[in-house]
């Protein structure tokens, strides 16, 4: 545990040790980084792969070597660890930003995703499906991480506080659809269950009404595909049925 700028924060690590020497072990032994895979080194050095972040931090130079531990920022002018461990951080997100779109980096958000570091939606039938990370704008400082849930097609804020104030901007606008046009398996079925509040068992006129709306909406869209010839039931993208309704006109 230690201490920066009156802010105690927390390391954790699967090794037996309590300290870990590496820069990057020690950024995702941070209680609140279990959002963030390990980005490969060499990565982190290919100057290809930090096109533009020049202009997001300064003595980029510097922060790669921290990162990749050619620098210890212990050696650095006391005056100067602060901003630099702080530089180390962002520029460690924006580089994980680009590093999990890869085919490498797409795989360890997957097994991420299956062990559900996540978390689960909250919406009750989605029954606990796994989230994806996702931001509102690729550029930082502008907002928050939000969590995506592929069955509800919603977004959720993180329920920890610690993961709450991550930028949004270190896991992109366009993760959760790469991830899964590369794990087309992962795409879940749609439940139609919608919920509709009841006083004594009769549904509310102004809710009753939106519901109705939405599942007009729906059944529409199912009419209209299946007279395209696609098969949208019990398929990954497509609707939960127990058996195919026929479609009244």
């Amino acid at each position: 545990m230690t201490s920066r700028n009156g802010i105690t924060e927390e390391y954790h690590t699967d090794s037996s040790s309590d300290f870990t020497e590496y820069w990057i072990d020690l950024f995702l032994g941070i209680k609140g980084h279990e959002y963030f895979c390990d980005i490969d080194e060499d990565y982190i050095r290919d100057k290809f792969n930090l096109t533009g972040l020049n202009q997001e931090v300064s003595k980029l130079s510097v922060l790669i070597d921290i990162l990749t531990d050619i620098i210890d920022i212990e050696s650095q002018p006391e005056d100067q660890r602060d901003a630099l461990e702080h530089n180390a951080r962002v520029l460690y997100g924006l580089i994980h930003a680009r590093y999990i779109l890869t085919s490498r980096g797409l795989n360890k958000m997957f097994e991420k995703y299956r062990n559900g570091d996540f978390g689960y939606c909250p919406r009750v039938h989605c029954q606990l499906h796994p989230l994806l990370p996702i931001g509102l704008n690729d550029q930082p400082r502008l907002a928050s991480v939000k969590l995506y849930c592929a069955k509800c097609e919603d977004l959720y804020n993180p329920k920890s506080g610690r993961h709450a104030i991550i930028d949004g901007a270190y896991f992109g606008t366009s993760f959760p659809a790469m991830f899964f046009q590369n794990f087309p398996q992962a795409i879940p079925v749609h439940d139609r269950k919608i919920y509709t509040p009841r006083v004594f068992g009769f549904k509310l006129h102004d809710y009753s009404q939106l519901s109705r709306w939405r599942e007009l909406q729906r059944n529409k869209l199912e009419k209209s595909l299946v007279q395209k010839g696609i098969d949208i039931y019990n398929k990954p993208g497509g609707f939960v049925i127990d058996e195919k309704e026929e479609i009244k006109n």
